[in-house]
């Protein structure tokens, strides 16, 4: 038996096309209601090209200390979902110890 589930990104420009909010909503993680965000960073392996396409989108309220923290968080998420996908501990770990420089580099 498969099932379908979605994930619903909403946002809003202003009059030069840059987000001035944006929403999210997902029919699995048990949220009643849209949720509010400042940054996206989606992902997507396109099979016929073999290539990663990104989309990238933050609000003009996210403070440069945000979006530093922002990818700081996101570099430790892809080491642990690089571990858990391949097993390669090492380049995790490795991964890991990238993050911890960057933030100490970036936070100060």
């Amino acid at each position: 038996m498969s099932k379908t589930s979605e994930i619903k990104f909403s946002v809003t420009l202003d009059e030069n096309q840059i987000p001035e909010s944006i929403s999210w909503h997902a029919t699995d993680a048990g949220l009643e209601k849209e949720l509010d965000t400042k940054a996206i960073m989606i992902s997507v392996f396109d099979t016929e090209s073999d290539e990663t396409l990104r989309m990238d989108l933050w609000t003009k309220e996210m403070r440069v200390d945000e979006m530093k923290r922002f990818f700081h968080q996101t570099i430790v998420s892809m080491a642990d979902t690089l571990q858990r996908a391949t097993n390669e501990d090492q380049m995790a770990a490795d991964m890991r110890d990238f993050g911890q420089h960057f933030a100490k580099q970036m936070m100060q």
